[in-house]
């Protein structure tokens, strides 16, 4: 029984020898939480221009239905207006499919460079973490055996 609370000792000691680097943690928390700020920043702004996009697509509309909904004079009149609305909304549809292409690309663009920023920060973070809990670990096992 003496023996194992020899090493339980032992291992309390080795344990208490080993340095915990809280900086390296919160230097990674840090680095995540500017990235899931810069995300969301990224989704508000696409969120803003695609309800922009869509407000406008829909007054288009309304402006064009009320063009199509007048009185006309001759019943051939009505089919024209039809026509024409029909041809109008195709038409802005596609300017607004457009636009919306546009928000999405860039959205894409933004993510793709700040992930790609965010790998380079995190390796440099986890590589400067390693490097130190190296030290700090040889250093410790130097000062474990020292005793």
């Amino acid at each position: 029984m003496a023996k194992a609370q020899d090493m339980t000792t032992m291992m309390k000691d080795m344990m208490g020898a080993f340095p915990v680097d809280t900086a390296a943690m919160e230097e990674a928390f840090k680095t995540t939480a500017t990235l899931s700020e810069k995300l969301s920043g990224v989704a508000l702004e696409a969120a803003e221009k695609s309800t922009e996009v869509s407000s406008k697509w829909t007054k288009d509309t309304l402006s064009k239905m009320a063009d199509m909904s007048k009185a006309k004079a001759e019943p051939a009149d009505y089919a024209k207006a039809m026509t024409d609305f029909a041809s109008a909304s195709a038409e802005v549809a596609a300017e607004h499919m457009a636009a919306f292409a546009e928000i999405a690309k860039k959205v894409q663009m933004d993510t793709v460079e700040l992930m790609m920023a965010a790998g380079k920060d995190m390796t440099e973070d986890a590589t400067a973490a390693v490097k130190k809990a190296t030290a700090d670990v040889t250093a410790a096992a130097k000062k474990a055996a020292a005793k």
